[in-house]
């Protein structure tokens, strides 16, 4: 896992843990990973054991969908909007890993849903 930086509009960094979409696959199914794309996205296939929640709802209703005692690893198609997510969340005082590249870096097999 490495610190990425994040640029804001502003130009200041925020740091947001990460790990590459390579690194995932030995976390499948021991971890929470959260898909921030949108369903019809994740049509084309997702992680195995990954839980949908859009970007949007995810970030206007965090409080009622994760908690903050646990650690959660977003994707999302290239890794941009998770990183997005992880860096508003953070700051909410949410454990989130971002998983970088997202699904286009991902080379395991994808589920169909």
């Amino acid at each position: 896992m490495i610190k990425e930086g994040v640029t804001n509009m502003f130009g200041f960094g925020k740091q947001v843990e990460s790990i590459s979409a390579r690194e995932i696959d030995t976390l499948i199914g021991k971890v929470n990973i959260i898909d921030v794309r949108e369903k019809y996205e994740c049509a084309q296939g997702m992680l195995k054991s990954t839980k949908n929640i859009p970007m949007n709802k995810l970030m206007s209703d965090a409080d009622k969908l994760i908690k903050k005692d646990e650690t959660y690893y977003l994707i999302c198609h290239t890794g941009s909007r998770s990183s997005r997510v992880c860096k508003y969340l953070d700051k909410l005082g949410f454990k989130v890993i971002n998983i970088k590249g997202g699904m286009m870096s991902y080379p395991g097999n994808k589920i169909k849903r």
